[in-house]
């Protein structure tokens, strides 16, 4: 946050700029900031390799019919079948001229098939990280404002979605935060998704995941002490993932996922990576069908990218936990919720 205010301080909102003012803080503290900033422009912590073994090991298409998907016994046989319409997305096992094989004689029109390429981002690893502030992701590409309210500046480099930033300071502007991240450039909270860390649950031990709504982010701890980070996309409004906290019940390398039979909002997917069950039905896991990580985009499971899917799950496996915890919590609430 920024420095307590005191009564002879100047108004960096009215002032941003001048009035012993620079980029919306007061000089002083700006100042002081500054050496920080050109000290640590990133943040030092080792980010994943993308794991391209996971992220390429099944060749994926979603199903494009809205009428549903005609299923053949071979390469212009006979129809056996009708997948339903709505969100169906599949593995190829293979392929002749004009069509693909997405399970022991079942074939489908490649016409009928979108190409799906999984997201390549990944988290860091936080152990021993330089903390002396606040990790966070850039969520929206766009240019940075040069002071909290103002609009961004298009002749300042970009930051890029997924582009990891320290939050340097903290300052509200018409109920919204801004961050500063780096030498007069800020950015609004609706486009970053920053990293908040939270004590263990009583009864909870060993490694362990808290899963923050409001952010989109995820950290994986061992005990109290915090060991990796990542966005990831929870439930949608209509498809709120719960808070509160569960040990996880099942984990499976690969397993199908389908519901809303016969409803419009229905869903059938194959081969999701790397899922650990731990609210009923509700999962932490791989999700190769999006790349908007850090907003909320599933049907209440949380969604990781194929990278850190494995991380997160082969790590809680390797410390002797094979059923470790999850606690989901908000640290905010969205707007008009």
């Amino acid at each position: 946050m920024g420095a307590t205010a005191r009564a002879d301080a100047p108004n960096c909102r009215a002032t941003p700029t001048s009035n012993g003012c620079t980029a919306g803080l007061p000089d002083a503290q700006y100042t002081l900031l500054l050496d920080d900033m050109v000290l640590h422009p990133r943040p030092e912590v080792q980010f994943l390799e993308v794991n391209e073994r996971e992220v390429y090991r099944f060749a994926y298409r979603k199903l494009l019919n809205s009428a549903g998907t005609p299923i053949f016994n071979a390469p212009e046989g006979q129809q056996i079948g009708l997948l339903s319409s709505g969100d169906a997305y599949v593995t190829v096992e293979d392929s002749a001229p004009g069509w693909v094989r997405i399970n022991a004689n079942e074939w489908v029109r490649e016409g009928d098939t979108q190409v799906m390429t999984p997201s390549t981002f990944a988290g860091a690893i936080i152990e021993d990280a330089y903390l002396g502030y606040t990790l966070a992701w850039v969520l929206l590409p766009d240019h940075p404002a040069p002071y909290p309210g103002a609009a961004p500046d298009p002749t300042r480099t970009r930051f890029e979605r997924y582009t990891p930033v320290y939050i340097f300071a903290e300052v509200e502007v018409d109920g919204w935060r801004w961050y500063l991240v780096g030498p007069n450039a800020w950015i609004k909270q609706t486009s970053i998704g920053k990293v908040i860390f939270v004590d263990p649950p009583e009864g909870v031990k060993g490694r362990w995941f808290a899963v923050d709504l409001y952010e989109q982010v995820l950290v994986a701890y061992e005990g109290t002490r915090p060991i990796f980070a990542t966005l990831v996309s929870t439930g949608l409004p209509e498809y709120p993932t719960l808070e509160g906290t569960w040990q996880t019940w099942e984990r499976l390398v690969n397993t199908p996922m389908d519901g809303a039979e016969g409803r419009t909002d229905f869903y059938s997917v194959e081969n999701v990576p790397y899922v650990l069950y731990y609210d009923g039905n509700y999962a932490l896991h791989g999700a190769y069908w999006h790349d908007v990580f850090g907003y909320r985009n599933s049907r209440g499971c949380v969604n990781l990218s194929l990278t850190d899917a494995y991380w997160v799950y082969e790590w809680s496996q390797a410390g002797g936990y094979d059923l470790p915890w999850v606690h989901v919590f908000s640290s905010g609430q969205y707007a008009g919720e």
